[in-house]
């Protein structure tokens, strides 16, 4: 759908529009001048490109240059973000445009995923985006947040309280722990810990500074917690009625997620806990001992779209070996149509077949061969990172098995531990 709106890259002189944009579209009043240097110093200005309708900014569309961990691998991908038309331009085919020149452009630069976060579920699966993380949002009121009797526990370990910004390089330690084993998560750079540490009037949102505590031994930080709490008390009663706000908790090891949660589950004068962005395999619903008291909110996270199968399919590790050949439908990347053979080992020493790949390596190439599944590129990007069955989505009417086993071997192929996640939107 062609429209009349060219298309271009932005420069410096654009930042300002793009703001107008994101203003009208999001419904959100102007930045401060805090979050919009922070936002600058993220911005990749040759990966963001805008449409025009003579010199107004209409539509934008950016990404950023991410390592992010797949199933066994630190991958390439393109955080997609940005994406926004201004109210009075939409049903003008201004998004197909930018999503279809943005699809293009990262298939050149030989790039083989994307990721973004949805503003509205619907929107993406149409560009070949598949919902491949969901999040949790928790709540726990005063007394539902106590630790089972059996939960870890190490006597090295300290909880101390510590400055955020202070404890950066503490913070990154730990994060790039989690990096190495979580799909979903993806390297921060010092623009990306700025934005995590951020703590101005808008960040804080009518709560308390932003707080840290760390949970430590003599050989460094293993785990953290970032969260801010709004003192309230009841004026009648002079009960205290105050809440914490949990923004972020990263942990190493079992001991350490632990702690973590018990220093803050058990704070005095707290009648509520929220913990939003939190992985659907939470370990904190097995440490509770009543975990049926948290009132749990789940909604999609992460959407993934294969730019390269091929590439993207031979970069990732599989639970287990699997051979199979995929026609994969893609209207929006045609150089994706058609059948893949998809030829992987698993993810530990087992035995394979002659000539096939070995142990913790994949191959996916061009064939003739007769399919044995057949999908759309949505779907590959569902269920990419590991974390939605393939099995489920054929129950949608989604998958077609053209060879009977195909589908279970496929599925359990790809499937993942730990779940996908990604803690901070971008």
């Amino acid at each position: 759908m062609a429209t009349p709106y060219p298309i271009r890259t932005v420069t410096e002189d654009d930042l300002p529009a793009i703001h107008t944009v994101h203003e009208h579209a999001f419904h959100s009043g102007p930045p401060s001048e805090q979050s919009r240097a922070r936002m600058h110093a993220r911005i990749e200005l040759d990966r963001t490109i805008a449409a025009f309708d003579g010199a107004t900014m209409v539509g934008v569309a950016g990404a950023y240059s991410f390592r992010m961990r797949v199933p066994g691998a630190l991958a390439p991908v393109a955080g997609v973000t940005m994406v926004a038309v201004l109210p009075s331009y939409r049903r003008r085919g201004i998004l197909f445009s930018l999503m279809t020149q943005q699809l293009e452009d990262l298939h050149g630069r030989g790039e083989e995923v994307a990721a973004l976060f949805a503003s509205e579920a619907g929107i993406y699966r149409r560009y070949g985006y598949g919902q491949a993380s969901w999040h949790a949002t928790f709540g726990l009121r005063a007394g539902e947040g106590t630790l089972a009797t059996a939960a870890p526990a190490d006597g090295s370990l300290r909880v101390r309280i510590a400055a955020p910004d202070s404890a950066r390089a503490e913070l990154a330690k730990v994060y790039d722990t989690v990096l190495a084993e979580r799909p979903g998560f993806f390297a921060r750079n010092d623009a990306w810990w700025d934005r995590a540490l951020a703590d101005g009037p808008e960040d804080r949102a009518g709560a308390s500074p932003l707080r840290c505590v760390l949970a430590e031994d003599s050989a460094g930080p293993r785990g953290y917690a970032l969260f801010s709490a709004r003192g309230r008390w009841d004026q009648d009663t002079f009960l205290a009625d105050s809440s914490i706000d949990i923004r972020e908790i990263i942990t190493a090891d079992p001991a350490a997620t632990a702690a973590i949660w018990g220093d803050l589950l058990s704070r005095d004068l707290v009648t509520e806990f929220h913990a939003a962005m939190r992985p659907v395999d939470d370990p904190l619903l097995h440490l509770l001992a009543d975990p049926r008291r948290v009132r749990a909110r789940i909604a999609d996270g992460l959407w993934v779209r294969l730019v390269d199968v091929g590439g993207a399919l031979a970069r990732r590790r599989y639970a287990c070996p699997v051979d199979v050949v995929l026609d994969v439908s893609d209207e929006s990347c045609g150089w994706n149509q058609g059948r893949w053979r998809l030829s992987a080992g698993g993810s530990a020493p087992a035995a394979t077949a002659a000539g096939g790949p070995t142990p913790g390596t994949a191959r996916c190439e061009r064939t003739s061969d007769p399919a044995d599944i057949a999908l759309p590129a949505h779907v590959l990007g569902a269920a990419y990172l590991g974390g939605t069955r393939l099995g489920s989505m054929a129950q949608a009417g989604l998958v077609t098995e053209l060879r009977p086993g195909a589908l279970a071997a496929l599925s359990a192929a790809l499937s993942w531990d730990p779940a996908p996640w990604c803690p901070v939107i971008f």
